[in-house]
Formats: structure tokens, C-alpha cells, sequence
């Protein structure tokens, strides 16, 4: 994902503003996100990517999600849908930022 493509689609939080967001007021926990522009209250679909980003970030990980913004778009219509996460797309934008464990 580039920085300036949109992570929180409802309030058009960019990975951008999250990434300074995260290094300015470092959260102790990923809901602190929310003061970032709002980001994560509305539908809630960019919530596990919100998580997901919080952790590189704790673990010293420049926060990123490797998806396309048009695969992002089309998961979260997918998702107003049927009101169900597409579990590939999940996986795939955040495979290798966060270790097991």
C-alpha cells in the first residue's frame, strides 16, 4: 500500500497519517488509533489492519499492508455485504509484519 492510499476508507485516514500518528503519540494499544482522525469507528472494516499496523509498529516494523487499494476497496464492499471479513485479503495485507508468538 502507498502512503497516501486510504486505511480507514470512512474518515479517509491515510496509511500516511497513521504511520505519524503511530511515531508521534506511539499508543500503548491499537484502539488508541481511533484518535487518528476517527480512525476505525465507522463501519469497522479497517479495524484488523488497524491492529495490524499498531504491532509492526510496537515491534520496531515500519507499518504497512501489502495489498492493492483496489483489492482493499473491493474487499470492504464485499464486506458492507455480506458483513463478513474476506479472510485472503486479510491474510494477504498482513502477511510477514507480524511475527507469532
Amino acid at each position: 500500500m502507498d502512503p497516501d492510499d486510504k486505511v480507514c476508507l470512512c474518515f479517509h485516514v491515510s496509511l500516511r497519517k497513521i504511520r505519524t500518528y503511530l511515531r508521534v503519540e506511539d499508543p500503548s494499544v491499537a484502539s488508541l488509533l481511533s484518535e487518528c482522525m476517527g480512525a476505525g469507528t465507522g463501519c469497522q472494516w479497517c479495524v484488523p489492519f488497524l491492529k495490524h499496523l499498531h504491532a509492526q509498529h510496537r515491534q520496531g516494523i515500519e507499518p504497512d499492508l501489502h495489498v492493492s487499494p483496489e483489492q482493499y476497496t473491493k474487499a470492504r464492499l464485499s464486506f458492507h455485504k455480506s458483513g463478513e471479513r474476506d479472510a485472503d485479503v486479510v491474510r494477504d495485507a498482513t502477511e510477514g509484519g507480524e511475527e507469532a508468538g
